[in-house]
């Protein structure tokens, strides 16, 4: 019958239609793909939370320091939340890769070896490794006075890289202990475990403010001065773009400085 017909080219015409809303509605979810910045959804923040004053937990227990201040304020001005994720630090380019995290932002030096595995923000701060000791040890006055000794360092650290590939921590160094955090090897360090810790002086200077009467540091660096930067996946450069614009603003208008000064003391940023 006629309307019967009717009526079948009407249900075939709204098929034809919600399969073409369907389809669009796929099309658009599966839009960000890989290197888009995402915009809109929290960015996730990977970190060592035992790396004071860079990113740790506080006496209340909830995530602090100077990097976590500069992450909150550039997803502030991003528009977008911001999520912190304490990782296993061994691990980390892997939970970027896999996409867990969005960022890698707790110290993070800048090598060529970790290039190879992710994009970098340009360098926002200095760092020296340097010999930490317990308070009243004269022996240990440069790098090669920790010949015989029993020197403490963080796992993928880039102390740990440096030494690692050096002949003098290889042979004639008693012992290179590794920890996986940095407070694990100067609590060691204070109960005479260890006879030195080899780290970054930005963080060990903070922990040596808290224990002043237990830990001294020698004033020399050891291996290369290096450079912190921010971590992203290979594939998203767009969120690295994303970050580096509203760094190179907070540089610009003193909020970057200003922050430096509340964990510092003095601006020390690039």
């Amino acid at each position: 019958m006629k309307w019967q017909r009717l009526l079948a080219a009407g249900l075939a015409v709204m098929m034809m239609g919600l399969a073409g809303c369907g389809s669009q509605q796929q099309a658009t979810s599966g839009s960000s793909g890989a290197g888009s910045s995402s915009a809109g959804k929290a960015i996730v923040v990977g970190l060592d939370d035992n790396f004071p004053p860079m990113g740790f937990k506080g006496e209340d227990g909830q995530i602090t320091g100077f990097d976590i201040d500069l992450a909150k304020e550039a997803a502030k001005r991003l528009g977008r939340e911001v999520e912190f994720k304490a990782i296993d630090w061994s691990s980390k380019e892997a939970e970027l890769k896999s996409g867990r995290v969005d960022v890698l932002w707790n110290g993070l030096d800048i090598t060529e070896k970790r290039k190879e595995n992710m994009l970098f923000s340009d360098p926002y701060m200095d760092n020296r490794q340097i010999i930490f000791v317990k308070k009243g040890e004269t022996s240990i006055k440069d790098e090669k006075s920790l010949a015989g000794k029993v020197v403490g360092t963080q796992s993928a650290s880039t102390s740990e890289e440096y030494m690692d590939g050096n002949e003098f921590f290889k042979k004639d160094v008693k012992e290179v202990k590794k920890y996986s955090d940095f407070v694990s090897a100067f609590m060691d360090l204070e109960n005479g475990r260890i006879d030195a810790v080899v780290g970054d002086e930005i963080v060990g200077r903070y922990y040596m403010s808290k224990h002043a009467d237990k830990i001294d540091a020698v004033d020399v660096a050891v291996g290369p001065v290096s450079t912190f930067g921010i971590g992203f996946a290979k594939d998203n450069q767009a969120l690295r773009d994303e970050v580096q614009k509203v760094l190179n603003d907070m540089k610009a208008d003193g909020t970057m400085g200003k922050i430096s000064e509340k964990w510092f003391g003095k601006n020390i940023t690039k």
